[in-house]
């Protein structure tokens, strides 16, 4: 006789829905026809913002990422020879893994920093310094900094391409990569000539100080036929939620900006629900929205999907894990093959993967 217990474990193996958000990359790849020449001009470029970033090059880029997860075993010797330096100077374990997971897959190596107290900083030199020194060491430069202005300082002395892996409130351009492209994965007929129905974002957050909320924002503007509403649940004043001139940007781009306090309220409606709580402030981080919480008895749409950066706090409860909605494991997961993409196009090494299919 089954123990019980087994059968149960047993059953919901064979019906729980797909949690894992990864069997979508091939769908996407046939989805976005391949051009090259879009991602030629990343070459050798600084990645500093999402507002670098238009259209055509998103795109693109999230071909080559779903090219590498769809075909992962076939893709290990693209940047041989080249160096990864790997400066974290605030704590991090998704982001920091996720680059040197990237890098190690293609086949490169890796100098790490983890400790800024490690470093010539601790001793007054500049990051100008710093940036010479790397020149001489590295082929590619990741770079995580409390600081705002971090990437821009060291940026005006670095011969090779940096790239900013979220630095104090300002940005943090490849996690909202990262973000776009698990959407996108989710639904792959959005960036066809006959897309289904467009989409509404849900985001529990503060633009004005969390920089992932930040970069987000910027990219979904490159495509307001596909993110027609977005949603932002916060429980500050209107006029603490944007920093000057942001809420303008979005406005001018075409998306439709809600605002609101109840969560219960939004989750209805909304297809995508971008999660975060976490805003790094100088050295150490703040907590926002305490009073917003997701769980799976939350009222969420049949087919939401729920986004969320890592690492969570109480505001994402871990009783959607095992639910359909879940797809910010996944989001970590693509992290991986989005970087693979972008360190690639970075290092003029583009052209060794796109013809292989």
């Amino acid at each position: 006789m089954v123990d019980p217990k087994i059968e149960q474990v047993v059953q919901f193996e064979r019906t729980r829905p797909d949690v894992r958000g990864d069997a979508h990359p091939k769908k996407l790849l046939r989805a976005i026809e391949e051009d090259g020449d879009h991602l030629a001009k990343l070459s050798d470029q600084h990645i500093f913002s999402s507002d670098q970033f238009d259209r055509a090059t998103l795109l693109q880029l999230f071909r080559l990422a779903a090219k590498y997860e769809a075909n992962p075993g076939r893709f290990s010797t693209s940047l041989n020879g080249q160096i990864l330096i790997s400066a974290f100077y605030e704590p991090s374990t998704r982001t920091r893994l996720s680059f040197e997971s990237a890098w190690h897959r293609l086949g490169g190596d890796i100098m790490s920093i983890t400790d800024r107290s490690t470093t010539g900083i601790a001793k007054g030199e500049s990051l100008g310094d710093v940036a010479e020194m790397f020149n001489n060491y590295g082929d590619c430069v990741v770079l995580r900094d409390s600081q705002e202005g971090s990437v821009r300082e060291m940026m005006n002395a670095l011969r090779i391409p940096i790239i900013n892996a979220g630095n104090g409130i300002d940005e943090h351009p490849t996690q909202a990569l990262a973000d776009l492209y698990t959407i996108f994965k989710w639904r792959p007929d959005l960036v066809t000539n006959e897309p289904g129905e467009p989409l509404h974002v849900c985001l529990v957050g503060l633009p004005s100080k969390m920089r992932t909320v930040r970069s987000l924002l910027k990219l979904l503007c490159d495509f307001p036929e596909v993110f027609t509403t977005v949603t932002i649940v916060n429980d500050c004043d209107r006029e603490e939620m944007f920093a000057p001139g942001q809420l303008e940007q979005l406005e001018e781009a075409g998306l439709k900006i809600h605002t609101a306090d109840d969560l219960d309220s939004v989750l209805p409606k909304a297809d995508v629900v971008y999660i975060n709580a976490i805003s790094w402030e100088g050295n150490s981080f703040k907590e926002y929205g305490k009073v917003f919480h997701i769980d799976a008895k939350s009222p969420l749409k049949e087919h939401a999907i729920v986004l969320h950066p890592l690492a969570r706090g109480e505001e994402l409860c871990t009783s959607l894990d095992g639910t359909s909605h879940n797809w910010y494991f996944s989001q970590a997961r693509g992290a991986v093959f989005l970087r693979m993409a972008l360190l690639t196009c970075l290092v003029q090494r583009a052209e060794r993967v796109l013809d292989v299919i």
